[in-house]
């Protein structure tokens, strides 16, 4: 078993990651007019596009490991059921949440490209088919919301215990609530938004690596072994 200083590192590491990557997603992606025809064939048939989406899937992907980490580092508080139940929310939150931005991804891109070609398809009747699938919006509408609880759930664990700075939790929750909302809001205040929870996920990431030196690492218990004279029976290969 891994010690908890580790894990508290490994996690820590994971959200370091995630948080530029969640600044880079808005930052990167193109801005048009997607109800227009230009405007959608432009941003949409971009390498941009993949690349900024791509960059959200990866920080969807790290963040629930980055909870982890945190979990462990928390395990002796009284934070401990609290940062569990937000691990296992944002966890599952994030995996409802991926399809929804894989199609938006490669999907769109794909007949994007088609359209810039010139192979006379309605390239805003299917973006808006693939939007608004009614499945796959639910999934992502529950995903975006485990989200948001797993990030109030970690500012509670993280308020309760109180080992790391309450205010990251606080900071952080607040993106992860405001993910839904800022899908209607213009490119500056999105970009913005990016940087919050970019910024947070760093601060949390910072103390908890500061945490993780301080607790001491945790050694599985080594096994008594007897002199060599009272050894008996063959030996191994």
């Amino acid at each position: 078993m891994f010690p908890r200083l580790s894990r508290g590192r490994s996690g820590a590491l994971a959200l370091a990651v995630a948080g530029p990557l969640f600044v880079l997603y808005p930052t990167v992606r193109p801005w048009h007019d997607e109800s227009t025809l230009a405007g959608a064939t432009t941003s949409m048939s971009s390498n941009a596009w993949v690349a900024a989406h791509l960059f959200a899937m990866l920080g969807l992907v790290l963040l629930p490991l980055g909870l982890l980490g945190m979990h462990r580092l928390l395990e002796p508080t009284r934070g401990d059921a609290l940062a569990r139940a937000a691990t296992a929310t944002a966890w599952v939150g994030a995996g409802l949440t991926l399809p929804y931005y894989g199609a938006e991804d490669f999907a769109l891109h794909a007949i994007a490209r088609s359209a810039a070609a010139g192979r006379g398809i309605d390239l805003l009747g299917l973006v808006h088919d693939i939007r608004f699938n009614p499945v796959m919006t639910t999934m992502a509408a529950a995903g975006l919301l485990l989200l948001g609880l797993g990030g109030v759930l970690t500012s509670a664990a993280i308020w309760r215990a109180d080992t790391l700075p309450r205010w990251s939790g606080v900071l952080f929750a607040v993106g992860l609530l405001l993910f839904i909302p800022q899908f209607y809001l213009p490119e500056w205040a999105r970009i913005a938004h990016g940087a919050l929870l970019g910024i947070s996920s760093v601060w949390l990431a910072s103390a908890m690596w500061s945490a993780s030196r301080r607790t001491p690492t945790v050694l599985p218990p080594v096994a008594s072994q007897r002199p060599a004279s009272v050894l008996t029976g063959p030996t191994g290969p």
